[in-house]
């Protein structure tokens, strides 16, 4: 676990053609953050709003464990969401 706030780019080539892997990237990046600290999450674009797909997903997986917030949309048109990781 890190035991510090962090963030992981999920924008790269094989997320870009696999939403699969953008599910299952960020539901490790979320476990392998320690409660108390959060992870960002920038998100490629390519698979729509990762409000429909994506946020859904996570807060059935953790609910209470953890607090999700879109925080921009970058110029390049991806997505970012800080998941603070409450316990």
């Amino acid at each position: 676990m890190r035991p510090k706030n962090w963030s992981v780019n999920l924008e790269t080539e094989e997320y870009v053609e696999d939403k699969n892997l953008i599910i299952k990237d960020a539901k490790q990046a979320i476990e392998d953050t320690f409660p108390g600290y959060y992870v960002n999450l920038a998100v490629a674009e390519n698979h729509g709003n990762p409000d429909e797909y994506l946020v859904p997903v996570l807060k059935s997986e953790f609910g209470p464990e953890i607090d999700i917030r879109f925080i921009d949309q970058c110029g390049c048109g991806g997505y970012v969401y800080r998941i603070d990781r409450l316990s």
